[in-house]
C-alpha cells in the first residue's frame, strides 16, 4: 500500500493579544488577531478538502489541541509540544504515520493548494523541499521522512533572514532539496501594508 501524503498546517490558537506579536507591534493586537483570525480560516478551507494529502492540525498551545476548534475543522488535530520552532516542527514530523509529510504555516495568503502539490511533487525525487519567503526564511518545509528523517532544525536562527540557510546547512551529506517559489509572509507591518495594496488592486 501507497503510504499516505500527510499535510501539516501548524497554528497558534488565535487569542486576542498571543498570536502575531510582531505584527501587534505594528498595527495594533486587534488587527493582527483579526488578520491571524482570517488567515487560518483562508488555510483550512483551502487545504483541508483536498483528497491529495491527508490533513492534520498541529496547535500551540497544546491545551487547545482537541476537536471542534473552527480552525481544526476537517483536519486531524495534534499539539505542536514545547520548546522553539524547529523542536515543534522535528516532533511533528517524527510522530506523524508514515509517508512523505508537508509542513505549511497560516500567514502566508498567497498560498495554494497548487504550492502545496508541488511540495509533494518534488520530495518524489528529493529528500527535501522548501518554500522560501522574501524574508530569508520559509512558508514551506517537507520531508520525505526514509530512509531516516534528517536532524533540520537544529540550531536554526528562526525570525531572521538566516532560517532557510540554516536549515539548508543542516541536509545531511547526500541528501537532496528542492526549492519552490518564493512567497511573502506576514510578519510585520510592512508585509501587511503590501498584502493590503494587493488586495484593492485585485
Amino acid at each position: 500500500m501507497i503510504p499516505a501524503r500527510h499535510l501539516v498546517v501548524f497554528v497558534r490558537a488565535p487569542r486576542l493579544g498571543r498570536v502575531k506579536t510582531r505584527l501587534a507591534a505594528d498595527i495594533g493586537s486587534v488587527a493582527a488577531w483579526a488578520f491571524y483570525r482570517r488567515a487560518v480560516d483562508a488555510a483550512r478551507r483551502r487545504l483541508a478538502g483536498d483528497g491529495r494529502w491527508q490533513c492534520w492540525v498541529a496547535v500551540t498551545p497544546d491545551h487547545e489541541a482537541r476537536p471542534g476548534r473552527p480552525w481544526t475543522r476537517g483536519c486531524r488535530v495534534m499539539p505542536q509540544g514545547g520548546g522553539d520552532l524547529g523542536d515543534r516542527m522535528g516532533r511533528v514530523m517524527h510522530r506523524l504515520p508514515p509517508g512523505p509529510a508537508v509542513i505549511v504555516g497560516t500567514d502566508v495568503p498567497g498560498l495554494r493548494p497548487a504550492h502545496v502539490a508541488a511540495g509533494f511533487r518534488a520530495l518524489g525525487g528529493n529528500d527535501a523541499v522548501f518554500g522560501p519567503s522574501s524574508d530569508g526564511g520559509y512558508w514551506l518545509v517537507g520531508l520525505r521522512r526514509r530512509p531516516t528523517i534528517p536532524d533540520l532544525f537544529r540550531g536554526v536562527r528562526w525570525s531572521t533572514e538566516h532560517a532557510l540557510a540554516d536549515t539548508l546547512a543542516n541536509l545531511p551529506p547526500g541528501r537532496t532539496a528542492a526549492l519552490l517559489e518564493t512567497l511573502d509572509d506576514v510578519d510585520d507591518g510592512a508585509a501587511w501594508r503590501r498584502w493590503r495594496a494587493s488586495r484593492r488592486r485585485l
